[in-house]
């Protein structure tokens, strides 16, 4: 792959839903191989990007673009979007009634690895007659959530919050098959995939290697910067010192210290 390939392109983005202005003059680079993440506190417009990346209804945008692999996918549907290979991992996993897991999986399946293989590696094999997500877990829901990833194969894939709501054993899991979805087992020049994680914590930063780091605020990212060095800042001082940095300027570096 070319090190300065863009994948992912996010110009001057502005979001609405209900007439109420959620995103601002976003901007967004992210080249194949990458994996950046988002912290921010509730309610800050981080699920609302990428469900507006993915093309979840009721997201408008009212300024900017979204580019992928080039060119605009604005105005693609979000299954036109998936087939193109954009996926994502939703904070909370919908329940699928009457539909077999292992049936959906097939349904979406763009690889030639056998549908045991993918459920071993989410450790899920025994789940795979089960109706989707009924019944399951909350570490459950997440791994079936990336097993659907997993049979997707997109190569921009973007987990939502895939730490909450968890124990320690399902995120160690968790972030094992997010470092596959990732292609964390090939050389950083070899990768095709890239990621965004959007997350409260820094507990998948100890076990998956980040390339940028934001802090978003009001619908705004107002700091980036090398991720552990965002998270040491925000354990030290919470959100405060982006938000301060946001009402200066609407975007900054952070500024270690």
């Amino acid at each position: 792959m070319s090190e300065n390939e863009v994948l992912l392109e996010i110009e001057n983005l502005s979001v609405k839903v209900e007439n109420k202005k959620l995103l601002q003059d976003i901007d967004l680079i992210i080249r194949k191989g990458e994996v950046h993440i988002i912290f921010g506190p509730n309610g800050s417009g981080k699920s609302t990007l990428v469900n507006t990346i993915m093309g979840l209804p009721d997201y408008e945008v009212t300024s900017g673009d979204i580019k992928f692999k080039g060119k605009s996918i604005l105005n693609m549907n979000l299954t036109k979007r998936a087939r193109l290979g954009i996926g994502l991992a939703y904070q909370l996993p919908p329940i699928v009634e009457g539909v077999p897991l292992d049936a959906f999986l097939k349904s979406i399946k763009k690889n030639d690895k056998s549908l045991d293989e993918m459920a071993s590696q989410a450790h899920l094999k025994d789940y795979l007659t089960r109706e989707v997500n009924v019944g399951f877990s909350g570490g459950e829901r997440k791994r079936s959530e990336l097993l659907q990833l997993l049979a997707q194969s997109p190569q921009l894939v973007m987990f939502d919050e895939p730490d909450s709501g968890v124990d320690l054993d399902n995120i160690n899991l968790i972030v094992e098959i997010m470092g596959k979805l990732l292609q964390k087992d090939k050389t950083i020049r070899n990768r095709e995939n890239s990621g965004i994680i959007v997350t409260h914590s820094g507990v998948i930063l100890k076990q998956l290697h980040v390339n940028e780091g934001y802090v978003m605020v009001d619908g705004r990212l107002v700091c980036s910067g090398p991720p552990l060095d965002i998270f040491d800042q925000i354990k030290s001082h919470g959100f405060d010192k982006c938000i301060r940095e946001a009402r200066k300027n609407k975007k900054s570096k952070l500024t270690p210290g």
